[in-house]
């Protein structure tokens, strides 16, 4: 049988709260060996209630309690932030969110409204917001269709030599208006698209030399039209050029 022993009384143990320094207030007897009692008490220390059978795994369970309900991502959580808000940071205003969207999408690359608007819509940004930033930046001259297209029709023309054909279908896919597209590639004139047209065949003429006078046609007549240049002009440059290396061009004149 295990022998009960009364609390003996005596001065308090280092660190021990002064509910300790004279044993347990309630009256109630230490058990050697049990765990239970003064000792179990000095363990608790952390824990909100000190009587025997609070043990230090319960206080750690109080504790990290507390801090967890006072955690700032869970009270962005229970306040219904989306996710995307909480872990980046923006603004919870649809139009600064638009706004902020369309300032990192204009750094250093000019866009038309139309690129801005869809990107806007995959990041289900209301139309009324959208709307109210997109009439904004036209207004202050951050978004310019006219000046985009314009722009896109001489880096496109004579970077890589595109002829008006393929310069009116690319300012389409970008959603450039079909007047302001007129307008652009107007400036680029026929006798300007013939001479790049040549340009492009004397580069690429030294290397079908070898071929057949067929197959050479093909080859520079089919990359003009990739670009855009259409079939009589491409012809009428493609034979030029060949006749000026000595070829025969007899017979050259039906449709590649």
């Amino acid at each position: 049988m295990t022998r009960r022993t009364e609390w003996p009384g005596g001065p308090a143990e280092p660190g021990d709260g002064p509910e300790f320094a004279g044993g347990p207030t309630d009256g109630s007897a230490y058990e050697p060996g049990t765990g239970r009692g003064a000792r179990s008490g000095r363990r608790s220390r952390g824990g909100a209630d000190t009587g025997a059978g609070f043990g230090e795994g319960a206080g750690r369970r109080a504790r990290s309690g507390t801090r967890s309900s006072g955690s700032p991502s869970s009270s962005r959580a229970e306040r219904g932030e989306p996710r995307d808000q909480r872990d980046k940071g923006e603004p919870r205003d649809p139009v600064e969110q638009a706004r902020n969207i369309c300032l990192r999408l204009l750094t250093g690359t000019p866009r038309t409204r139309k690129q801005l608007a869809d990107a806007l819509r995959k990041r289900e940004i209301p139309d009324e917001a959208a709307e109210e930033v997109l009439a904004r930046f036209e207004d202050v001259g951050l978004i310019d269709d006219a000046a985009f297209a314009g722009a896109w029709v001489e880096s496109r023309h004579h970077g890589r030599g595109l002829a008006r054909r393929a310069l009116v279908r690319e300012l389409r896919t970008k959603g450039v208006d079909s007047s302001v597209i007129d307008e652009a590639v107007g400036r680029l004139d026929a006798d300007q698209e013939e001479e790049t047209a040549r340009e492009l065949v004397a580069r690429k003429l030294r290397s079908t030399r070898g071929l057949d006078r067929d197959k050479r046609l093909r080859r520079l007549a089919g990359m003009l039209a990739r670009k855009g240049y259409g079939e009589g002009m491409a012809l009428r440059v493609v034979r030029q050029a060949l006749e000026e290396e000595g070829e025969d061009t007899e017979g050259l004149d039906e449709p590649f």
